[in-house]
């Protein structure tokens, strides 16, 4: 089974997710780098939400958030995530779970620079996941870093950054009609992946 995937889709799961990426960048109209990420709390409840794909490469599939929020107080206590892609124009999934590291401050840097000067703003402002008395309480807070940083870069503060999930498993499905869709897992074991079919 292993070989007729391999033969199919290529050995490298990565690789195949960035083929569908790309395809999803051509006919999502929006967002087709969104993405569900689950985590569990302290309590051990689990949680999900959408976020963006930032990054993706061998060593793993990279976002960015408030390092004081509730998905990164969950990633602190268990530091193991799963991801979900959905690309309905497509009709194809993928499925990522693995452990998840902190990205680098050289990292966090770079990609902080590349977001827009509001965007940089609201992060100062955000204390994001805590409750907020009114939109209008959240302005005035983005109001009075803007003046903070009058006339000068917006920089990043301490407590915003990102989280690296590294896979250790990646499942695939592809629609077809009357539910016999395709679906195939590759699983890393000792840096090596594995593949074999999965009943839809």
């Amino acid at each position: 089974m292993v070989d007729n995937i391999f033969k199919e889709y290529g050995k490298n799961p990565v690789a195949l997710f960035h083929k569908w990426h790309a395809e999803a960048e051509k006919s999502e109209i929006n967002d087709p780098n969104a993405m569900a990420l689950a985590t569990v709390d302290k309590e051990g409840r689990p949680e999900v939400r959408m976020v963006l794909l930032k990054s993706a490469d061998e060593q793993g599939f990279t976002f960015y958030t408030n390092l004081e929020s509730a998905k990164a107080e969950a990633l602190g206590v268990h530091p193991y995530a799963a991801l979900n892609f959905h690309w309905k124009s497509l009709e194809k999934q993928i499925r990522i779970s693995g452990p998840v590291v902190k990205t680098t401050d050289e990292e966090n840097d770079k990609y902080f620079t590349s977001r827009s000067r509001a965007s940089r703003l609201g992060a100062w402002a955000s204390s994001q996941s805590r409750p907020c008395g009114s939109y209008s309480e959240f302005e005035k807070l983005v109001a009075k870093a803007e003046k903070k940083f009058a006339g000068q870069d917006v920089p990043r503060p301490k407590h915003w950054g990102g989280f690296r999930v590294m896979p250790e498993r990646m499942e695939f499905w592809i629609g077809h009609p009357d539910r016999l869709h395709k679906r195939f897992v590759y699983v890393k074991d000792d840096n090596e992946w594995t593949a074999c079919w999965l009943f839809p």
